[in-house]
Protein backbone atom coordinates (compact mmCIF):
# COMPACT_ATOMS: atom_id res chain seq x y z
CA UNK A 1 0.00 0.00 0.00
CA UNK A 2 1.62 3.36 -0.69
CA UNK A 3 3.11 5.59 1.70
CA UNK A 4 0.00 8.89 2.30
CA UNK A 5 2.46 11.63 1.50
CA UNK A 6 2.97 13.93 5.05
CA UNK A 7 0.59 16.91 4.28
CA UNK A 8 1.98 19.10 7.29
CA UNK A 9 5.44 19.18 4.81
CA UNK A 10 5.54 22.35 2.55
CA UNK A 11 4.46 21.28 -1.15
CA UNK A 12 7.47 20.34 -3.33
CA UNK A 13 5.75 21.76 -6.61
CA UNK A 14 4.45 24.58 -4.95
CA UNK A 15 6.68 27.79 -7.03
CA UNK A 16 5.85 25.76 -10.12
CA UNK A 17 2.29 25.98 -8.96
CA UNK A 18 2.56 29.60 -8.14
CA UNK A 19 3.74 30.13 -11.85
CA UNK A 20 0.40 29.00 -13.13
CA UNK A 21 -1.57 31.30 -10.43
CA UNK A 22 0.15 34.70 -11.15
CA UNK A 23 -0.77 33.64 -14.91
CA UNK A 24 -4.32 33.16 -13.94
CA UNK A 25 -4.90 36.10 -11.82
CA UNK A 26 -2.31 38.33 -14.44
CA UNK A 27 -5.61 37.44 -16.98
CA UNK A 28 -8.04 38.36 -14.66
CA UNK A 29 -6.71 41.35 -13.63
CA UNK A 30 -6.04 42.89 -16.84
CA UNK A 31 -9.09 41.40 -18.59
CA UNK A 32 -10.76 44.55 -16.04
CA UNK A 33 -9.02 46.84 -18.41
CA UNK A 34 -8.07 45.63 -21.28
CA UNK A 35 -11.36 45.83 -23.48
CA UNK A 36 -11.84 49.79 -22.41
CA UNK A 37 -9.54 51.17 -24.89
CA UNK A 38 -10.40 48.19 -27.35
CA UNK A 39 -14.48 49.38 -27.00
CA UNK A 40 -14.38 51.96 -29.28
CA UNK A 41 -13.59 50.29 -32.25
CA UNK A 42 -15.60 46.86 -30.69
CA UNK A 43 -18.88 49.14 -30.54
CA UNK A 44 -18.38 50.76 -34.03
CA UNK A 45 -18.07 47.15 -35.24
CA UNK A 46 -20.62 45.66 -34.09
CA UNK A 47 -23.19 48.54 -33.84
CA UNK A 48 -23.62 48.86 -30.00
CA UNK A 49 -25.35 51.87 -29.03
CA UNK A 50 -24.23 54.50 -26.88
CA UNK A 51 -26.25 53.85 -24.27
CA UNK A 52 -25.88 49.74 -24.01
CA UNK A 53 -21.91 50.83 -24.50
CA UNK A 54 -21.30 50.99 -20.84
CA UNK A 55 -22.78 47.09 -20.41
CA UNK A 56 -19.66 45.70 -22.06
CA UNK A 57 -17.81 46.63 -18.55
CA UNK A 58 -20.56 46.87 -16.47
CA UNK A 59 -21.94 42.92 -17.09
CA UNK A 60 -18.54 41.88 -16.01
CA UNK A 61 -18.55 43.68 -12.91
CA UNK A 62 -22.05 42.73 -12.21
CA UNK A 63 -21.26 39.04 -12.97
CA UNK A 64 -18.20 38.99 -11.46
CA UNK A 65 -18.32 40.94 -7.78
CA UNK A 66 -21.96 39.53 -7.51
CA UNK A 67 -20.87 36.24 -7.68
CA UNK A 68 -17.35 36.14 -5.70
CA UNK A 69 -18.54 34.99 -2.20
CA UNK A 70 -20.27 32.18 -4.25
CA UNK A 71 -16.90 31.28 -6.06
CA UNK A 72 -15.00 31.57 -2.79
CA UNK A 73 -17.21 29.34 -0.97
CA UNK A 74 -17.64 26.91 -3.99
CA UNK A 75 -13.10 26.68 -3.99
CA UNK A 76 -14.06 25.85 0.12
CA UNK A 77 -16.46 22.82 -0.82
CA UNK A 78 -15.82 21.98 -3.81
CA UNK A 79 -11.83 21.71 -3.91
CA UNK A 80 -9.63 24.56 -4.77
CA UNK A 81 -7.78 23.17 -7.97
CA UNK A 82 -10.95 21.99 -9.42
CA UNK A 83 -12.43 25.35 -9.38
CA UNK A 84 -8.76 26.70 -10.56
CA UNK A 85 -9.01 24.57 -13.47
CA UNK A 86 -13.04 24.81 -14.29
CA UNK A 87 -12.75 28.25 -13.53
CA UNK A 88 -9.91 28.91 -16.34
CA UNK A 89 -11.34 26.44 -18.94
CA UNK A 90 -14.87 28.20 -18.57
CA UNK A 91 -13.13 32.09 -19.04
CA UNK A 92 -11.51 30.82 -21.72
CA UNK A 93 -14.77 29.58 -23.91
CA UNK A 94 -16.23 32.77 -22.91
CA UNK A 95 -13.07 34.61 -24.26
CA UNK A 96 -13.57 32.87 -27.15
CA UNK A 97 -17.23 33.83 -27.22
CA UNK A 98 -16.49 37.80 -27.14
CA UNK A 99 -13.78 37.36 -29.38
CA UNK A 100 -16.03 35.85 -31.86
CA UNK A 101 -18.97 38.38 -31.05
CA UNK A 102 -21.63 39.39 -34.59
CA UNK A 103 -23.67 41.52 -32.42
CA UNK A 104 -24.78 43.58 -29.04
CA UNK A 105 -26.32 40.43 -27.65
CA UNK A 106 -23.36 37.79 -28.29
CA UNK A 107 -20.91 40.20 -27.02
CA UNK A 108 -22.90 41.07 -23.91
CA UNK A 109 -23.55 37.30 -23.28
CA UNK A 110 -19.82 36.65 -23.80
CA UNK A 111 -18.67 39.47 -21.01
CA UNK A 112 -20.88 38.40 -18.21
CA UNK A 113 -19.83 34.76 -18.36
CA UNK A 114 -16.11 35.61 -18.15
CA UNK A 115 -17.30 37.74 -14.87
CA UNK A 116 -18.99 34.27 -13.89
CA UNK A 117 -15.68 32.06 -14.41
CA UNK A 118 -13.12 34.68 -12.72
CA UNK A 119 -15.66 35.05 -9.86
CA UNK A 120 -14.84 31.10 -9.56
CA UNK A 121 -11.01 31.42 -10.73
CA UNK A 122 -10.20 34.62 -8.53
CA UNK A 123 -10.53 33.13 -4.75
CA UNK A 124 -9.55 29.50 -5.95
CA UNK A 125 -6.32 31.66 -6.98
CA UNK A 126 -5.73 33.22 -3.68
CA UNK A 127 -6.96 30.79 -1.80
CA UNK A 128 -4.73 27.81 -3.01
CA UNK A 129 -1.65 30.08 -1.87
CA UNK A 130 -2.66 30.43 1.31
CA UNK A 131 -2.89 26.65 1.44
CA UNK A 132 0.14 25.84 -0.24
CA UNK A 133 2.68 28.59 1.70
CA UNK A 134 2.75 28.07 5.23
CA UNK A 135 6.52 29.18 5.60
CA UNK A 136 6.60 32.84 6.67
CA UNK A 137 9.49 33.70 4.59
CA UNK A 138 8.62 32.01 1.73
CA UNK A 139 4.91 32.66 2.00
CA UNK A 140 6.05 36.69 1.69
CA UNK A 141 7.67 35.95 -1.38
CA UNK A 142 4.75 34.19 -2.79
CA UNK A 143 2.50 36.79 -2.09
CA UNK A 144 5.19 39.89 -3.27
CA UNK A 145 4.46 38.45 -6.60
CA UNK A 146 1.02 37.69 -6.08
CA UNK A 147 0.49 41.25 -4.90
CA UNK A 148 2.23 42.99 -7.53
CA UNK A 149 0.23 41.43 -10.18
CA UNK A 150 -2.87 42.45 -8.70
CA UNK A 151 -1.88 45.81 -8.64
CA UNK A 152 -0.04 46.27 -11.86
CA UNK A 153 -2.37 43.97 -13.96
CA UNK A 154 -5.06 46.75 -14.56
CA UNK A 155 -1.83 48.92 -15.95
CA UNK A 156 -0.68 45.96 -17.72
CA UNK A 157 -3.97 45.30 -19.68
CA UNK A 158 -4.11 49.06 -21.11
CA UNK A 159 -0.38 48.91 -22.39
CA UNK A 160 -1.87 44.96 -24.14
CA UNK A 161 -5.01 46.44 -25.01
CA UNK A 162 -3.74 49.62 -27.29
CA UNK A 163 -1.36 47.26 -28.94
CA UNK A 164 -3.69 44.22 -29.82
CA UNK A 165 -5.94 47.18 -30.90
CA UNK A 166 -3.93 49.36 -33.05
CA UNK A 167 -1.64 46.80 -34.47
CA UNK A 168 -4.23 43.62 -35.12
CA UNK A 169 -7.99 43.89 -33.91
CA UNK A 170 -9.85 44.49 -30.90
CA UNK A 171 -10.99 40.93 -31.00
CA UNK A 172 -8.00 39.80 -29.86
CA UNK A 173 -8.48 41.97 -26.66
CA UNK A 174 -10.78 38.28 -25.61
CA UNK A 175 -8.61 35.54 -27.86
CA UNK A 176 -5.68 36.47 -26.14
CA UNK A 177 -7.12 35.20 -22.75
CA UNK A 178 -7.19 31.56 -24.34
CA UNK A 179 -3.36 30.38 -24.37
CA UNK A 180 -3.14 32.31 -20.82
CA UNK A 181 -6.12 30.36 -19.67
CA UNK A 182 -5.07 26.71 -21.41
CA UNK A 183 -1.39 27.30 -19.87
CA UNK A 184 -2.40 27.82 -16.69
CA UNK A 185 -5.03 25.14 -15.85
CA UNK A 186 -3.00 22.25 -18.02
CA UNK A 187 -0.34 23.38 -15.81
CA UNK A 188 -1.98 23.68 -11.92
CA UNK A 189 -3.80 20.44 -12.70
CA UNK A 190 -0.32 18.92 -12.74
CA UNK A 191 1.42 20.66 -10.61
CA UNK A 192 -1.14 21.70 -8.24
CA UNK A 193 -1.64 19.21 -4.91
CA UNK A 194 -4.71 20.53 -2.49
CA UNK A 195 -4.25 19.26 1.47
CA UNK A 196 -7.60 17.13 1.28
CA UNK A 197 -7.99 18.70 4.92
CA UNK A 198 -8.59 21.57 3.80
CA UNK A 199 -11.66 21.24 2.19
CA UNK A 200 -14.80 22.67 3.60
CA UNK A 201 -17.77 20.29 3.22
CA UNK A 202 -20.70 21.61 4.59
CA UNK A 203 -24.02 22.30 2.98
CA UNK A 204 -24.40 25.30 0.75
CA UNK A 205 -25.83 27.98 1.98
CA UNK A 206 -29.02 28.66 -0.34
CA UNK A 207 -30.34 31.88 1.17
CA UNK A 208 -26.99 33.36 1.74
CA UNK A 209 -25.90 32.62 -1.89
CA UNK A 210 -28.75 34.45 -3.13
CA UNK A 211 -28.58 37.58 -0.36
CA UNK A 212 -25.45 38.44 -1.17
CA UNK A 213 -25.69 37.79 -4.80
CA UNK A 214 -28.47 40.22 -5.31
CA UNK A 215 -26.92 42.61 -2.70
CA UNK A 216 -23.41 43.01 -4.07
CA UNK A 217 -25.01 43.15 -7.99
CA UNK A 218 -27.43 46.14 -6.50
CA UNK A 219 -24.76 47.67 -4.96
CA UNK A 220 -22.55 47.75 -8.26
CA UNK A 221 -25.14 48.68 -10.73
CA UNK A 222 -25.89 51.69 -8.19
CA UNK A 223 -23.09 52.96 -8.74
CA UNK A 224 -22.74 52.47 -12.54
CA UNK A 225 -25.80 53.63 -13.50
CA UNK A 226 -25.18 56.82 -10.82
CA UNK A 227 -22.12 57.45 -13.49
CA UNK A 228 -24.32 58.21 -16.41
CA UNK A 229 -27.66 58.74 -14.66
CA UNK A 230 -26.84 60.70 -12.09
CA UNK A 231 -26.98 59.82 -8.30
CA UNK A 232 -30.46 61.25 -7.85
CA UNK A 233 -32.24 59.06 -10.23
CA UNK A 234 -34.75 57.13 -9.25
CA UNK A 235 -32.96 53.42 -10.18
CA UNK A 236 -29.77 54.79 -9.17
CA UNK A 237 -31.19 56.12 -5.53
CA UNK A 238 -33.53 52.24 -5.60
CA UNK A 239 -30.76 50.49 -6.17
CA UNK A 240 -28.69 51.39 -3.50
CA UNK A 241 -31.51 50.87 -1.13
CA UNK A 242 -32.22 47.58 -2.33
CA UNK A 243 -28.40 46.51 -1.41
CA UNK A 244 -28.91 47.96 1.66
CA UNK A 245 -31.46 45.90 2.65
CA UNK A 246 -30.43 42.90 0.81
CA UNK A 247 -26.50 42.83 2.48
CA UNK A 248 -28.40 43.77 6.50
CA UNK A 249 -30.73 40.60 5.73
CA UNK A 250 -27.26 38.63 4.33
CA UNK A 251 -25.50 39.62 7.49
CA UNK A 252 -28.79 38.43 9.75
CA UNK A 253 -28.99 35.33 7.75
CA UNK A 254 -25.25 34.77 7.92
CA UNK A 255 -25.59 35.04 12.04
CA UNK A 256 -27.95 32.42 12.01
CA UNK A 257 -27.50 29.49 9.79
CA UNK A 258 -25.80 26.42 10.66
CA UNK A 259 -23.09 26.60 7.78
CA UNK A 260 -23.00 30.27 6.33
CA UNK A 261 -21.71 31.31 2.60
CA UNK A 262 -19.53 34.01 4.69
CA UNK A 263 -19.17 33.33 8.47
CA UNK A 264 -19.03 36.45 10.24
CA UNK A 265 -15.81 35.22 12.05
CA UNK A 266 -14.11 35.91 8.93
CA UNK A 267 -15.23 39.85 8.99
CA UNK A 268 -15.01 40.19 12.29
CA UNK A 269 -11.18 39.73 12.99
CA UNK A 270 -9.73 43.46 13.28
CA UNK A 271 -6.52 42.14 10.93
CA UNK A 272 -8.82 40.57 8.08
CA UNK A 273 -11.50 43.44 8.56
CA UNK A 274 -9.05 46.49 8.63
CA UNK A 275 -7.29 44.73 5.22
CA UNK A 276 -10.39 44.28 3.46
CA UNK A 277 -11.74 48.14 4.37
CA UNK A 278 -8.62 49.83 3.61
CA UNK A 279 -7.44 47.66 0.43
CA UNK A 280 -11.40 48.63 -0.77
CA UNK A 281 -10.33 52.08 -0.28
CA UNK A 282 -7.29 52.31 -2.46
CA UNK A 283 -8.59 50.46 -4.62
CA UNK A 284 -11.36 53.45 -5.06
CA UNK A 285 -8.48 55.86 -5.71
CA UNK A 286 -6.78 53.59 -8.35
CA UNK A 287 -9.54 52.72 -10.59
CA UNK A 288 -10.21 56.83 -10.88
CA UNK A 289 -6.85 57.64 -11.44
CA UNK A 290 -6.34 54.75 -14.28
CA UNK A 291 -9.49 56.30 -16.05
CA UNK A 292 -8.49 60.01 -15.66
CA UNK A 293 -4.66 59.84 -16.46
CA UNK A 294 -6.16 57.56 -19.87
CA UNK A 295 -8.31 59.98 -20.87
CA UNK A 296 -5.57 62.92 -20.15
CA UNK A 297 -3.00 61.14 -22.71
CA UNK A 298 -5.19 60.25 -24.91
CA UNK A 299 -7.85 63.69 -25.23
CA UNK A 300 -5.38 65.86 -23.96
CA UNK A 301 -1.60 64.76 -24.83
CA UNK A 302 -2.92 63.79 -27.70
CA UNK A 303 -1.21 60.22 -27.16
CA UNK A 304 -2.00 56.81 -28.93
CA UNK A 305 -3.70 54.02 -27.51
CA UNK A 306 -0.08 52.12 -27.49
CA UNK A 307 1.97 55.21 -26.61
CA UNK A 308 -0.73 55.84 -23.79
CA UNK A 309 -0.13 51.97 -22.17
CA UNK A 310 3.49 52.65 -22.13
CA UNK A 311 3.13 55.38 -20.60
CA UNK A 312 1.95 53.41 -17.10
CA UNK A 313 5.44 51.57 -17.34
CA UNK A 314 6.50 53.66 -14.23
CA UNK A 315 3.45 52.59 -12.27
CA UNK A 316 4.17 48.99 -12.94
CA UNK A 317 7.31 49.24 -12.52
CA UNK A 318 7.17 51.03 -8.88
CA UNK A 319 4.21 47.97 -8.23
CA UNK A 320 6.48 45.12 -8.86
CA UNK A 321 9.52 46.63 -6.70
CA UNK A 322 7.21 47.85 -4.12
CA UNK A 323 6.27 44.08 -3.59
CA UNK A 324 9.00 42.12 -4.37
CA UNK A 325 12.10 44.16 -3.41
CA UNK A 326 10.61 46.35 -0.16
CA UNK A 327 7.39 44.56 1.01
CA UNK A 328 8.47 40.91 0.43
CA UNK A 329 11.77 41.55 2.11
CA UNK A 330 10.41 43.98 4.74
CA UNK A 331 7.35 41.73 5.54
CA UNK A 332 9.00 38.97 7.79
CA UNK A 333 10.92 41.63 9.87
CA UNK A 334 8.57 44.35 10.15
CA UNK A 335 4.46 44.67 11.44
CA UNK A 336 2.49 44.54 8.32
CA UNK A 337 0.41 47.78 9.54
CA UNK A 338 4.36 49.52 9.19
CA UNK A 339 3.88 48.25 5.42
CA UNK A 340 0.22 49.14 4.52
CA UNK A 341 -0.01 52.51 6.13
CA UNK A 342 3.30 54.03 4.76
CA UNK A 343 2.66 52.30 1.93
CA UNK A 344 -1.02 54.28 1.26
CA UNK A 345 0.54 57.64 2.37
CA UNK A 346 3.80 57.47 -0.07
CA UNK A 347 0.44 56.57 -2.75
CA UNK A 348 -1.41 59.33 -1.84
CA UNK A 349 2.51 62.10 -2.01
CA UNK A 350 2.04 60.91 -5.99
CA UNK A 351 -1.55 61.41 -6.44
CA UNK A 352 -0.82 64.75 -4.74
CA UNK A 353 1.89 65.50 -7.47
CA UNK A 354 -1.30 64.58 -10.08
CA UNK A 355 -3.45 67.37 -8.49
CA UNK A 356 -1.16 70.23 -10.15
CA UNK A 357 -1.94 68.73 -13.74
CA UNK A 358 -2.78 71.44 -16.31
CA UNK A 359 -2.93 71.39 -19.85
CA UNK A 360 0.72 71.81 -20.61
CA UNK A 361 1.92 69.49 -17.43
CA UNK A 362 5.43 67.57 -18.59
CA UNK A 363 5.22 63.72 -18.56
CA UNK A 364 8.93 63.26 -17.31
CA UNK A 365 8.77 66.24 -14.49
CA UNK A 366 5.25 65.67 -12.91
CA UNK A 367 3.62 62.64 -14.22
CA UNK A 368 6.37 59.66 -14.37
CA UNK A 369 7.61 60.90 -10.82
CA UNK A 370 3.89 60.77 -9.02
CA UNK A 371 3.76 57.76 -11.20
CA UNK A 372 6.80 55.73 -9.43
CA UNK A 373 5.36 57.10 -5.90
CA UNK A 374 2.32 55.67 -6.40
CA UNK A 375 3.45 52.10 -7.81
CA UNK A 376 6.29 51.81 -4.76
CA UNK A 377 3.57 52.88 -2.44
CA UNK A 378 0.62 50.72 -3.34
CA UNK A 379 2.79 47.75 -4.28
CA UNK A 380 4.71 48.11 -0.66
CA UNK A 381 1.28 47.90 1.09
CA UNK A 382 -0.40 45.07 -1.50
CA UNK A 383 1.65 42.81 -0.43
CA UNK A 384 1.14 42.32 3.27
CA UNK A 385 -2.55 43.31 2.35
CA UNK A 386 -3.09 40.06 0.03
CA UNK A 387 -1.11 37.94 2.35
CA UNK A 388 -3.18 39.00 5.53
CA UNK A 389 -6.73 38.53 3.48
CA UNK A 390 -6.37 34.93 5.01
CA UNK A 391 -5.16 35.99 8.51
CA UNK A 392 -5.89 32.82 11.00
CA UNK A 393 -8.12 32.02 8.90
CA UNK A 394 -9.56 28.28 8.94
CA UNK A 395 -8.36 26.44 6.15
CA UNK A 396 -11.97 25.54 5.68
CA UNK A 397 -12.84 28.94 4.90
CA UNK A 398 -9.68 30.06 2.77
CA UNK A 399 -11.87 30.60 -0.66
CA UNK A 400 -14.52 32.52 1.01
CA UNK A 401 -11.93 34.75 2.98
CA UNK A 402 -9.97 35.79 -0.36
CA UNK A 403 -13.33 36.17 -2.10
CA UNK A 404 -13.89 39.10 0.20
CA UNK A 405 -10.46 40.96 -0.92
CA UNK A 406 -11.61 40.02 -4.47
CA UNK A 407 -15.28 41.79 -3.60
CA UNK A 408 -13.20 44.39 -1.87
CA UNK A 409 -11.20 45.19 -4.91
CA UNK A 410 -14.32 44.81 -7.39
CA UNK A 411 -16.71 46.70 -5.59
CA UNK A 412 -14.08 49.27 -4.94
CA UNK A 413 -13.03 49.30 -8.56
CA UNK A 414 -16.97 50.06 -9.21
CA UNK A 415 -17.34 53.01 -7.02
CA UNK A 416 -14.04 54.28 -8.15
CA UNK A 417 -14.97 54.91 -11.64
CA UNK A 418 -18.80 55.89 -10.36
CA UNK A 419 -17.66 58.34 -7.42
CA UNK A 420 -14.70 59.87 -9.14
CA UNK A 421 -15.94 60.48 -12.28
CA UNK A 422 -18.80 62.09 -11.01
CA UNK A 423 -17.30 64.73 -8.92
CA UNK A 424 -14.82 65.42 -12.42
CA UNK A 425 -17.85 65.76 -14.68
CA UNK A 426 -19.46 68.14 -11.95
CA UNK A 427 -16.21 70.37 -11.61
CA UNK A 428 -15.57 70.13 -15.39
CA UNK A 429 -19.37 71.28 -16.14
CA UNK A 430 -19.01 74.29 -13.09
CA UNK A 431 -15.38 75.24 -14.58
CA UNK A 432 -16.77 75.60 -18.34
CA UNK A 433 -19.81 77.39 -16.93
CA UNK A 434 -17.91 80.14 -14.88
CA UNK A 435 -15.19 80.78 -17.73
CA UNK A 436 -17.35 80.77 -20.71
CA UNK A 437 -17.95 84.37 -20.84
CA UNK A 438 -14.15 85.57 -21.37
CA UNK A 439 -13.56 81.98 -23.87
CA UNK A 440 -11.53 83.02 -26.80
CA UNK A 441 -11.27 79.32 -27.91
CA UNK A 442 -14.18 77.28 -26.90
CA UNK A 443 -11.86 73.82 -27.48
CA UNK A 444 -9.02 75.34 -25.40
CA UNK A 445 -11.62 76.02 -22.70
CA UNK A 446 -13.11 72.56 -22.83
CA UNK A 447 -9.92 70.96 -22.48
CA UNK A 448 -9.07 73.33 -19.30
CA UNK A 449 -12.11 72.03 -17.86
CA UNK A 450 -11.51 68.63 -18.37
CA UNK A 451 -8.08 68.80 -16.72
CA UNK A 452 -9.72 70.87 -13.95
CA UNK A 453 -12.21 68.37 -13.38
CA UNK A 454 -9.21 65.70 -13.14
CA UNK A 455 -7.37 67.66 -10.64
CA UNK A 456 -10.42 68.15 -8.55
CA UNK A 457 -11.70 64.71 -8.46
CA UNK A 458 -7.76 63.30 -7.84
CA UNK A 459 -8.24 65.67 -4.82
CA UNK A 460 -10.35 63.05 -3.24
CA UNK A 461 -8.83 60.08 -4.17
CA UNK A 462 -5.93 61.66 -2.00
CA UNK A 463 -8.42 61.91 0.87
CA UNK A 464 -9.17 58.45 0.04
CA UNK A 465 -5.36 56.74 0.33
CA UNK A 466 -5.34 58.97 3.15
CA UNK A 467 -8.24 57.13 4.97
CA UNK A 468 -7.01 53.85 3.75
CA UNK A 469 -3.50 54.64 5.78
CA UNK A 470 -5.88 55.45 8.98
CA UNK A 471 -7.54 52.77 8.69
CA UNK A 472 -4.31 50.32 8.29
CA UNK A 473 -3.00 51.78 10.98
CA UNK A 474 -5.22 51.56 13.17
CA UNK A 475 -7.00 48.39 12.76
CA UNK A 476 -3.95 46.29 11.73
CA UNK A 477 -2.33 45.08 14.94
CA UNK A 478 -0.66 41.75 13.92
CA UNK A 479 2.65 41.06 14.09
CA UNK A 480 5.25 40.34 12.08
CA UNK A 481 4.66 36.11 10.07
CA UNK A 482 6.59 33.70 12.16
CA UNK A 483 5.86 36.43 15.78
CA UNK A 484 2.43 37.18 15.43
CA UNK A 485 -0.81 35.51 14.66
CA UNK A 486 -1.38 32.59 12.20
CA UNK A 487 -2.22 32.85 9.03
CA UNK A 488 -3.32 29.44 8.49
CA UNK A 489 -2.31 27.08 5.71
CA UNK A 490 -2.50 23.78 5.50
CA UNK A 491 -5.03 21.06 6.51
CA UNK A 492 -2.73 20.58 9.78
CA UNK A 493 -3.66 23.32 11.48
CA UNK A 494 -1.46 22.08 14.83
CA UNK A 495 1.58 22.36 12.37
CA UNK A 496 0.83 25.75 11.59
CA UNK A 497 0.44 26.34 15.20
CA UNK A 498 3.51 24.96 15.87
CA UNK A 499 5.35 27.05 13.08
CA UNK A 500 4.01 30.22 14.45
CA UNK A 501 3.94 30.11 18.20
CA UNK A 502 0.07 31.95 18.05
CA UNK A 503 -2.90 29.42 18.14
CA UNK A 504 -5.07 29.80 14.63
CA UNK A 505 -8.34 31.79 15.92
CA UNK A 506 -10.76 29.66 17.54
CA UNK A 507 -14.17 29.41 15.84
Amino acid sequence: MPKTPDMSLPDANRWKALVFIALAQLMVVLDATIVNIALPTAQQDLGISDANRQWVITAYALAFGGLLLFGGRIADLWGRKRTFVVGLFGFAAASALGGAANGEAMMLGARALQGVFGALLAPAALSLLAVMFTDAKERAKAFGIYGAIAGGGGAVGLILGGFLTEYLNWRWTFFVNIPFAIVAAVGAYFVIREPEGARNRSSLDIPGVVLSTLGLVALVYGFTRAESAGWSDSLTVGMFIASVVLLAAFVVTEAKVKAPLLPLRVLTERNRGGVYLSLGLAIIAMFGLFLFLTFYLQVVKGYSPVKTGFAFLPMIAGMITGSTQIGARLMTRVAPRLLMGPGFVVAAVGMLMLTQLEIDSSYAGLILPAQLLLGLGMGTAFMPAMSLSTHGVNPADAGVASAMVNTSQQVGGAIGTALLNTIAASATTAYIGSHAAGARDPKLLELQGMVHGFSSAIWWAVGILVAAAAIAFTLINTGRPGGGPAVAGSGDADAVEDEVKVPVIAH
